[in-house]
């Protein structure tokens, strides 16, 4: 560690004593799941960046869901329910009526006592302030305003930061180390919301060089949602669009194989407000949502922002190159060095377009287009693998999407088209079998050359592409205290993938055992099981053969609530992977988890300390970690080590929220931590961070 950036943490922290802060939102632990999942679904380390994609929980602790007045997307993007639990809410609204109670959920089948639990805080069965006579003026003058700022640093000296040495050539980082975040937000419940958002990554300058406007990104929004009965929705500024299920174009937070084996189905609102700093996932415009009638929903969008790419400027002499064109795009939102800074906004984006959708009683139909025109035509050099990727600078895609509520069973789907003429579909099934067995299915087909900017579907991998698949799912509640869910996905690639050199194939399987006691604790056991081809080199040739590459890992989880102010958690994670290439490798992660959050005493913290023995990064363990409020941290435990993390909250100044974090990674077997320009000489990393919030 630098024990020089020490006085500097110290005085983080002090600092939260001269203020105070109210709780952070209780992140139910099935959302950390989820995003332990994305993560453990890629096949290399990345980041999660929707940092603000469960915030509008916080709206529905200060309001909560009417339970009687809640639409399937309204239940759906709460993300507390499984798909069939929400077709059994509804179906028992429908046949019963509305419910008199919140206890009447103990009655919904398919609902457990673990899900009534954790949606309790954010649903009730009265009605509230999502009515149409409130005026805007009424919404802005009496919503809620919010203002972050925020401050996340690495303590150790990273190559990046340092000079390059006499008589050497290389790269560095234009900025210094500190990464800066800065907020404004108004809200009126889930109605209205208007904000602005700005962002300096590590190693992007500060008002200088490339960004002497100040921070590297901005963003502003208008969101206004159930004006009347004619304006649905209404944004201005950046927004997400998320049609159908996800085949032509989808910018929000998506399940993909996850924990919930049941949630497989994209939903939630169609048109959204966006205030994250995720760089390359949004669009800049104006969207509306209308409703024509009672029965017919229109929805029309149009963006034009800059986004990042590599220009490959004409060449006299290459008969290949005789205009210019973008042989990448980069979606990382990183301006760090010169080569970085030189792609930024490099190419114009357009994208317009469309929904009707008609709703019946129990489901809908949609009519979805999308259209994009790039500035620069998109021209990636042709290799065997991408030799179908779309190269242009238009695209245009169109879709069917439907839902229906069919008795007990929920039959959803799209079939889209890229202008080239390709078809992909999806199709899914969800049912509740029994009151006590949930069961879920999901059929793709993306061919090798179907076209698509932005589309996010239900896949293995990124995309909607060369790709054939089923899954299989199903949730058994044999008591009222234990759970059994289970899934299976089967898939093909009939064409060439990145280093992957033939058609492939691979399955996947998941098994969880769980078992609480109300207010008490929370066990589970899983098994998941992946294997998968890959490229393996053949001895003594150029040559690739296509052997199977497996993924094993059990976890064994266990929650305890010690008291109302005290919860202990416990994980063992145990793993190992085989493929030629890398032979077996096997390894192990544990810790231990301490959330100390009292009732009428100013401190709060939450506190962990893993550690973890394993052969490499073929064996690694994702772990939610605490962090920040709307930040998320879910690094891999890898290598043999150890880490520690301490967040600190103190309440006591009213409307002010005041949280600081140190986190510590230690490699036991590695001199040296990161690599390139992220490099640590030494085996120590120190991540050091502070945020404040201020309500008004």
């Amino acid at each position: 560690m630098n024990w020089q950036s020490i006085p500097l943490f110290l005085f983080v922290c002090t600092s939260t004593l001269l203020v105070a802060q109210v709780d952070s939102i209780p992140l139910p632990d099935i959302k950390g799941e989820i995003i332990e999942d994305i993560l453990n679904n890629a096949d290399e380390e990345s980041d999660f960046e929707f940092n603000t994609a469960f915030e509008y929980l916080d709206a529905y602790l200060q309001s909560p869901l009417d339970l009687n007045a809640a639409s399937e997307s309204d239940l759906r993007e709460i993300g507390l329910f499984t798909d069939v639990q929400v077709l059994n809410l509804l179906s028992y609204r429908e046949t019963v009526g509305e419910l008199i109670s919140i206890y009447e959920l103990q009655a919904v089948p398919g609902l457990d006592l673990a899900t009534i639990r954790r949606v309790l805080p954010y649903v009730g069965v009265k009605g509230h302030v999502d009515d149409y006579q409130l005026s805007l003026w009424e919404m802005i003058s009496e919503g809620k305003n919010e203002i972050y700022t925020r401050w996340q640093t690495v303590a150790e000296e990273q190559i990046g930061y340092t000079p390059v040495p006499e008589g050497k050539v290389g790269a560095r980082y234009l900025g210094d180390p500190n990464q800066l975040y800065f907020r404004f937000k108004h809200s009126y419940g889930n109605r209205l919301s208007y904000g602005i958002t700005a962002e300096k990554d590590r190693g992007e300058e500060f008002f200088k060089g490339n960004n002497k406007q100040g921070f590297d990104f901005y963003s502003a929004h208008f969101y206004l949602r159930n004006y009347n009965q004619t304006l649905k929705a209404l944004a201005i500024g950046d927004y997400g669009i998320s049609l159908g299920q996800g085949l032509i174009f989808f910018t929000g937070f998506n399940y993909g194989k996850s924990a919930q084996v049941a949630t497989i189905k994209r939903s939630g609102r169609q048109l959204r407000g966006y205030s994250s700093v995720n760089e390359f996932n949004f669009l800049r415009g104006a969207a509306a949502t209308l409703g024509l009638g009672e029965k017919i929903e229109l929805t029309l969008f149009a963006s034009y922002q800059g986004i990042d790419g590599n220009l490959v400027e004409p060449d006299s002499t290459d008969t290949d190159v005789l205009e210019a064109s973008i042989s990448s795009l980069n979606a990382t939102g990183y301006h760090r060095t010169a080569n970085e800074v030189e792609d930024k906004n490099v190419i114009q984006k357009l994208t317009t377009g469309g929904s009707v959708k008609y709703k019946m009683e129990k489901g809908h139909i949609a009519l979805n287009g999308v259209f994009h025109q790039f500035s620069t035509p998109l021209q990636s050099r042709v290799r065997p693998y991408n030799q179908f990727y779309f190269r242009g600078s238009e695209l245009i895609n169109g879709s069917l999407d439907y839902n229906f509520r069919l008795g007990k069973f929920n039959l959803f789907g799209e079939t889209a088209m890229s202008d080239n003429g390709s078809i992909a579909t999806l199709n899914g099934l969800l049912t509740g079998l029994d009151p006590k067995v949930d069961f879920a299915m999901l059929f793709r087909h993306y061919p090798r050359d179907y076209w698509s900017f932005g589309a996010s579907p239900f896949a293995e991998t990124s995309g909607a592409r060369n790709e054939t698949g089923l899954y299989t799912g199903i949730v058994i509640r044999p008591h009222r205290d234990w759970i059994v869910s289970a899934y299976i996905d089967m898939w093909q690639h009939p064409w060439l993938r990145f280093q992957v050199d033939a058609p492939s194939h691979g399955y996947e399987y998941r098994f969880r055992l769980t078992h609480f006691k109300k207010r008490k604790y929370t066990a589970y056991v899983e098994v998941r099981d992946e294997i998968k081809q890959r490229n393996v080199p053949i001895f003594e040739s150029k040559s690739n053969d296509l052997l199977p590459s497996r993924r094993f890992q059990t976890r064994f989880n266990f929650s305890y609530k010690v008291s109302k102010a005290v919860e202990l958690r416990s994980r063992v994670d145990l793993g190992f992977s085989d493929n030629e290439v890398n032979g077996y490798q096997d390894g192990f992660a544990v810790y231990q988890d301490l959330i100390f959050k009292p009732i009428g005493f100013p401190f709060s913290f939450t506190t962990r300390y893993a550690l973890f023995d394993t052969d490499g990064f073929q064996v690694r363990f994702y772990n939610f970690e605490n962090n920040l409020l709307y930040t998320f941290s879910i690094p891999a435990y890898y290598n043999r080590g150890s880490r520690f993390y301490f967040n600190l909250r103190y309440k006591g100044i009213r409307n002010m929220t005041i949280e600081a974090r140190f986190a510590q990674l230690y490699w036991s077997n590695q001199d040296q931590i990161g690599s390139g320009l992220e490099e640590i000489n030494g085996p120590v990393r120190t991540e050091l961070g502070a945020q404040i919030k201020y309500q008004f």
